[in-house]
């Protein structure tokens, strides 16, 4: 290095100074340094964001909406002791429902089996020895459950008692030996109530069955039960106007007391729609969201219940809807036994 004049020095140590750099860059030690700019920018973003948020959150408002996406219905039903099986067959305004269910001296119940929809019977019944054929395997798959011949019980709905079809499916049951049982719409709501009110709730809670045919508001008032009959599911089949439904369900939402409006179980074909929607795992009890949350069920069936879901709600103030996965009016008809 001593004989090297000071130029072929300078261009020595240039040529090293250019390899340690370019060694750096390509080993990861500028990028290292870009990251490092980038995290502390974003670590100063963070502290402005948060410094902002702490100024401008409501947490109420936050926590209530939060609330209302994971609300519970903390409640158990009480489970019979050594109870029997009977069974109930709805023929409903869209259909056959059944149910079994086993239930004690003391009206305590618990759903063992259900189904919703069940078209057997109704399908290829040009005569009347189809539907009969059809009814007695429909009986037969009842009476395989456990359930005693004697304590398979039929009813018709109100909304369905003047169907053709649900009179000649009256009429062979009758020709088997079944008793048919015919409900008005009160009878109806009352019904509905014995199955869905639990007792704890009798003082600060109503009733409402929004079936195809019609709608039931029920309650208990001076320990007796009253029940009014609105416009069902299927009032756009006969050209009727919404605001006129909703006109006319909020005059029967209107009678409920206010110390009842806090809660409300609900049941029916456009209840238990919403309540999919909503449902965590198996539970029984599902509060259902608020009506606007309800907009993409589309089908007409479905935007007129949710109409009169929302005149209830509009009309009684309340703010938790509860469904029954469970119960049914033709299930209150088994405990009035």
């Amino acid at each position: 290095m001593k004989r090297l004049t000071v130029a072929g020095r300078l261009l020595i140590t240039a040529i090293i100074l250019g390899a340690i750099f370019l060694g750096y860059k390509y080993l990861g030690g500028q990028n290292a340094l870009q990251q490092m700019a980038t995290d502390r920018a974003q670590s100063s973003e963070t502290q402005a964001t948060n410094t902002d948020t702490s100024a401008t959150t409501e947490p109420t408002r936050s926590g209530e909406a939060t609330t209302a996406q994971t609300a519970s219905f903390e409640y158990s039903a009480p489970e019979p002791v050594n109870g029997k099986l009977r069974g109930v067959v709805e023929l409903g305004a869209s259909g056959f429902n059944s149910f079994i269910i086993r239930v004690d001296d003391a009206k305590r119940w618990k759903l063992e089996k259900s189904e919703f929809g069940n078209s057997l019977v109704t399908e290829n019944m040009a005569t009347d020895e189809d539907v009969r054929i059809g009814l007695k395997k429909y009986i037969s798959s009842m009476l395989d459950f456990g359930v005693g011949s004697k304590d398979i019980h039929f009813v018709v709905s109100s909304g369905a008692a003047k169907a053709d079809v649900t009179v000649k499916i009256t009429r062979v049951l009758k020709s088997l030996g079944y008793v048919v049982n015919q409900v008005t719409p009160e009878q109806e709501g009352q019904l509905g109530l014995k199955s869905v009110l639990p007792a704890g709730f009798a003082d600060k809670a109503f009733v409402v069955d929004i079936g195809s045919g019609n709608t039931k508001i029920s309650w208990l008032e001076n320990a007796r039960i009253q029940a009014l009959e609105s416009y069902g599911a299927k009032y756009f089949q006969e050209g009727t106007s919404d605001d006129k439904v909703t006109q006319d369900v909020k005059s029967k939402a209107a009678k409920i007391p206010q110390s009842l409006r806090k809660t409300c179980f609900i049941i029916g074909g456009v209840p238990f729609e919403m309540a999919k929607e909503v449902r965590k795992g198996k539970e029984r009890y599902t509060i259902l969201g608020t009506p606007e949350s309800y907009a993409k069920l589309t089908n007409a069936k479905s935007k007129a219940g949710v109409n009169i879901y929302k005149s209830v709600a509009e009309e009684t103030g309340c703010q938790q809807f509860v469904f029954d996965w469970d119960a049914n009016f033709t299930i209150g008809f088994l405990l009035g036994l």
